[in-house]
């Protein structure tokens, strides 16, 4: 979609990133704060400012009220932070001091964090200094970032990543955050941070966003239906459409009836409705091009009807993801193989 992220939208359940219920921040949210809360944690012991640390959140940059885009992660301000991600996402990396490169990769995420202009707030996370920290985010290696979008936390990558994936993947995040109503700018707009108030979306697509904040997916659908029956070149609402479709799909796929269709599917190739769900939960989980692989593959070894439902479903998903993603396009030249 090509709805700025300063207005609603409905949830990117399939974006490549998601909110993810199942890393339970509360325990730390929950934790007392240390005496001298709310101040900057230390650096390594001993190496205040040693190579690969994290320069201290005093000389990161600000915002246009003087609050920090950047801060350190301690016990005592991590309440604060997850707090503050109902109002903008929160990326925190986390690092280690006896990984120099991880500290390296913090202040690469610090100037791409400047850039979004207040959209997008850093927090620095020393594990050896915030062990819990680790363990709630489930980490298995650093440098890792995360970011925590209302409370829930939302996977962005592990290890290295150059620039150009750094910022793909923090314009999908404010994507799922405009999805999940976060969409204030730190410092704009005055005192409250909040951004001016965005133009009201016409009103076939507001009542899909209502419907599909009430949870209602049917009535989302038949909102974008008729926005395209009125404007069959709606971009926005075609987009939409294929999104709450999925989701309505997704509602009936919890973790038992997952893992099933998922066994179907490996012992069934051939199997229209397995291989369409499993493609259905990579997308979800952030697996595009497995699941967009999925389809390309069946389609390139069935012929009949089940082969056009499977074009059908394919296209769809091409909505999904975004039509100028790399991976849908890669996934067009695989398409366009198999059937040519």
């Amino acid at each position: 979609m090509t709805t700025p992220a300063s207005r609603p939208v409905p949830p990117v359940a399939a974006s490549p990133l998601n909110l993810r219920g199942a890393v339970d921040l509360s325990a730390l949210k929950q934790r007392p704060a240390p005496s001298g809360a709310g101040a900057a944690a230390p650096g390594p012991a001993g190496s205040a400012g040693s190579a690969g640390a994290p320069a201290s959140p005093a000389s990161g940059p600000a915002d246009h009220a003087g609050r920090p885009l950047r801060v350190d992660v301690t016990e005592g301000n991590f309440q604060e932070l997850v707090d503050l991600s109902a109002q903008v996402p929160v990326v925190i990396a986390l690092w280690a001091s006896y990984s120099p490169g991880s500290g390296q990769l913090v202040d690469v995420l610090e100037g791409i964090v400047e850039s979004y202009d207040g959209r997008l707030v850093l927090g620095a996370a020393d594990i050896d200094v915030f062990p819990e920290l680790a363990q709630a985010f489930q980490v298995q290696a650093v440098p890792t970032a995360v970011a925590v979008v209302k409370g829930q936390p939302v996977p962005l990558f592990q290890g290295g990543a150059d620039e150009q994936q750094v910022r793909s993947l923090f314009d999908e995040l404010l994507k799922v955050a405009a999805a999940n109503g976060v969409t204030g700018r730190i410092g704009a707009g005055g005192p409250g941070g909040a951004e001016p108030e965005a133009p009201p979306l016409p009103p076939l697509h507001q009542a899909a966003f209502d419907a599909i904040e009430a949870g209602d997916y049917a009535a989302a659908a038949a909102a974008y239906r008729q926005a395209l029956n009125e404007m069959p070149a709606d971009a926005e609402a075609k987009a939409g459409l294929a999104q709450v479709e999925l989701m309505d799909r997704l509602q009936a796929l919890s973790g038992p009836e997952a893992d099933a269709l998922r066994r179907l599917a490996a012992d069934e190739p051939d199997n229209l409705e397995a291989q369409l769900g499993v493609a259905d939960l990579d997308i979800a989980g952030g697996h595009i091009e497995d699941g967009l692989g999925r389809i390309v593959t069946f389609i390139g070894r069935n012929f009949g009807p089940e082969r056009e439902t499977a074009r059908v479903r394919l296209l769809e998903l091409f909505d999904v993801v975004g039509t100028g993603d790399e991976r849908v396009a890669k996934a067009r030249q695989g398409l366009a193989r198999v059937l040519f």
